[in-house]
């Protein structure tokens, strides 16, 4: 009976683990491919957390935000608590934008980062990523 409930206690505790959806994707660049591992941010809840009260980001790794539709987005660093790239995508996987460097926010209001044009993802990494590994607009992420 004591194995019986144990095994229902850890199934249950496993049910109520937070459950970070991860994936590969890769950047073609001119110089060639770059493999970054990235966090899925697919939801509500997920896009508006973010990358939030995070004290480090690994080098290869970052979060990508997946939106239903391509439009105008604007983020912000509110709570962020290091600096990062946002590189802004077209549906079809096109760079159109790279903001580099941006800080934290400590207290409001904070600035707004909003796409010079329609993107249906965004992909965040450590400042300055995008100037090591030299991703520009115009390349191409294969988000699949």
């Amino acid at each position: 009976m004591f194995r019986f409930i144990l095994v229902f206690f850890l199934i249950f505790l496993s049910g109520c683990v937070e459950q970070n959806t991860e994936k590969v994707i890769e950047i073609i660049t001119q110089q060639g491919k770059i493999y970054l591992n990235v966090e899925v941010a697919e939801t509500p809840e997920e896009m508006s957390k973010g990358l939030m009260f995070r004290e480090k980001l690994d080098e290869d790794s970052g979060m990508i935000f997946v939106f239903k539709d391509e439009k105008q987005r604007n983020f912000w660093m509110k709570n962020t608590k290091i600096p990062l790239d946002m590189i802004f995508v077209f549906g079809n996987g096109t760079i159109n934008e790279i903001k580099v460097d941006v800080q934290p926010c400590y207290q409001d209001p904070c600035e707004i980062y909003p796409s010079r044009y329609p993107s249906r993802y965004v992909v965040e990494v450590k400042a300055n990523y995008t100037q090591r590994k030299n991703i520009k607009v115009g390349d191409y992420i294969n988000i699949n």
